[in-house]
Parts: C-alpha cells; structure tokens; sequence
C-alpha cells in the first residue's frame, strides 16, 4: 500500500492538490482513498459534493473520508471518553462541558494514523492520499507515533501497576474514578496501532511527502523550514507541487507582467533552494471549471503522463551506520545553520535533537543504549552523531 501526504502553509491549494492527485490516481485503476485530517474540511468544495463522517464512494476507484472526532470518540474510544467525562463530572465539571473535555487534544491525530493501520489490514486500498492540515499541525501529527510511544514507553506500564494497588487500597475511599481496565486496554491499543504506523511512516519506498507551495517569499521560506522538520521527523520528502502558477502568455502587458517578472525570481529561489528535488507546477485554474473536472485538468497539469504514485527519491533522512568500526547516526538537516542545532543525552535509551522550533527524542537501538556519544559534526547539511561502544 502507498501513503502520499500533502501539506503545506494554509491557503496553498494542498487540498486540490491531493484531489487532483487522487482522482488522477483512480482514472490509472489504483483503488484510491482521499483522507481529511484537517479539523477545517474542505474536501467537499474542491469536489463539489456533500460528504460525511463515513467513507463516501465519489467514483470507481475513488472513495473520500473526512475524520470527524466526534464520531471517532463515540465509536472507537467511548471507553476513553466515558472515562475522561466521568472524571470531569468528579471535579465539578457541568455535563456537557465534560463531555466537550474528553475530547483530548491529537485525537484526530490518533484516528486518521490509526485508519493507516486498519487500510493496511484490510487491503481494499492500493493508495491512500492524506490532506492534511496546514504544516504546523501536520508536524504533530507526523511526530504523534514518536510522542506517544516515547511517553507509553517511559509511564504506561508503570501507571497499570500502580492502579492495581490503587483501586485495592485508596479508590475503595476516594470520591474519583480510576480508569477501568477497558480504558488501560485502550491505551495499550493506541500504543500497539502507534508502533506499527511508525514503521509505514517512515518507510521511504511506500510513505512520501509532498509539500505544496505558491511562487511568493513568505511561503517559500515555510516551506523550506518544513522540509527540514520533516527530515528531523525521518519522514521522506520526496517532491514539490508549484501551485498557482502564471502563464507565459500572461505577461503580455499590464499588470501581470510585473506579477511574472516577479514570479520568476521566486521561480528561480525555489530552485536554487531544492534542487535536484522533483518539482511540479499547475497553472492558475480557470475559475469556471469546478469538481470533477477541475480535479482531471489540475491532476494532468501536474503529472501530465507520468504516474503520480511513483516514488520520487527512497531515501531516508535519518539513518544508524558503521563507518570505520564507529556506529554513527546520520541525520539530513537542510536549510540549518549549526549554530541552531542542540543535542542531549535524555537517558540511556533517548537522545534529544533540537532544531529551531522543533525537538524529537530518538530512542536508540538496543545495540547503542549503552555507548558513550563521542562526538558530533555539521557538515554538508548533515549532523553526524558518533557513538562508542563499552
């Protein structure tokens, strides 16, 4: 199965941009699905139809959902939420408004990396293509599998133990729910589902990254911070859509010849910046053209008669080698002065990278949990991390 993830800076196009790429898709007979992951749908205007909180068939090999964490809590985690609700209430939250709480923060997250897991499992799909909310909230989503196993890792098992002691001694006296064991299997749930999706996200061959961008400084500049978390996040940013391209023959005179003089300067920044990544253009869209056949005009501008479930570029950001008999982690990190780069040793088990506004805990592999980190260096938009065994 191929994931594909579009992102980028709100009001970019990534939406039609992944529509495009999904309806294009579908017409080449792969079983295609479009997933939302933005709170703030608006898959069905670029399709021009109503959609809801199941998957909905748009046309032969062409089916669409867009997460609703409403209907997600009630249907998939109502142990967790019952809990949480009942928790509230304990503390003199009124009912409503403990019902509105106990929809945690990342649940949406949660579901749609969980709906990856469960594509996966059945096999109905030969491509899912994930839009997704503007960057900042793609980040977490992406980082959401590191998080959450680093955070299950370190508590979870220590926390079950506890409550077993717990509910023999002061829950018998206390005015406070303790979660059931329903809601513990739930979590574990979530960690099991979230080590599975971690390895399809960050298996370069069938999860790459898109990033969606318009001809203008400001978007340009997100952009180029955005690739650089996505590698810090081992995630494979494999290709960059140029949307809202003007034509040639729009500089004819007037003001768009000023607008294309300008565009081709960013034209040339966005390739002095990422090249020899893969990069594709759409032009402006006709206005008159809507849904469907909007999607088939955007998707043969972008692809023309290539596949767009091809792979771009396989490789991983992040990787642990041996060169020389020293192991050494090798992390791609474009567009970083070394300057901004900060490196701790959390534990035994967990290094900390900290890039700009970003960090991620790495946990290492058995083999390197105890070695001694002797050394790092910047080069070539690449931080090398040595390590020596005892």
């Amino acid at each position: 199965m191929r994931l594909i993830i579009y992102t980028g800076k709100g009001g970019v196009g990534k939406t039609s941009a992944s529509a495009a790429t999904a309806y294009k898709l579908s017409e080449l007979g792969y079983r295609t699905i479009l997933m939302s992951t933005d709170s703030a749908h608006s898959l069905g205007d670029s399709l021009d139809m109503e959609l809801g909180s199941d998957i909905v068939h748009v046309k032969e090999n062409l089916d669409v959902l867009e997460i609703d964490i409403i209907h997600e809590m009630k249907t998939k985690w109502n142990d967790i939420q019952n809990y949480v609700s009942a928790f509230m209430l304990s503390q003199g939250m009124g009912e409503i408004s403990a019902e509105e709480m106990a929809i945690m923060p990342g649940m949406e997250m949660i579901s749609a990396l969980f709906y990856v897991n469960q594509f996966e499992d059945e096999g109905n799909y030969d491509v899912i293509v994930m839009d997704t909310a503007p960057t900042g909230e793609t980040l977490r989503l992406l980082s959401f599998p590191d998080v959450t196993n680093w955070y299950l890792e370190k508590g979870f098992g220590v926390v079950k133990r506890l409550l077993h002691i717990a509910r023999a001694t002061v829950g018998k006296i206390m005015d406070m729910p303790l979660p059931s064991d329903e809601v513990m299997e739930s979590v574990a749930d979530i960690k099991d589902n979230m080590d599975r999706v971690k390895a399809i996200l960050e298996d370069p061959q069938r999860t790459t990254v898109r990033l969606v961008l318009n001809p203008e400084k400001m978007v340009i500049k997100e952009t180029m911070r955005a690739y650089t978390y996505l590698c810090l996040y081992n995630k494979n940013v494999e290709a960059l859509i140029v949307n809202r391209v003007l034509p040639e023959e729009a500089g004819d005179g007037g003001f768009f010849k000023d607008k294309l003089e300008e565009q081709r300067q960013y034209m040339e920044m966005i390739h002095h910046a990422f090249d020899p990544m893969e990069i594709r253009y759409c032009e402006t869209m006709r206005t008159e053209l809507r849904g469907l056949e909007k999607l088939k005009l955007m998707g043969d501008m972008i692809y023309g008669d290539e596949d767009p479930a091809k792979v771009y570029a396989a490789e991983s950001p992040m990787r642990f080698v041996t060169v020389d008999g020293v192991d050494r982690l090798e992390m791609r990190m474009p567009f970083v002065d070394s300057s901004n780069v900060e490196l701790f040793r959390i534990d035994q088990n967990t290094l900390m990278v900290h890039v700009g506004s970003q960090k991620r805990n790495i946990l290492l592999p058995d083999a390197l949990v105890h070695a001694q980190v002797i050394g790092a260096d910047f080069k070539d938009e690449k931080l090398v991390i040595r390590f020596k065994r005892d």
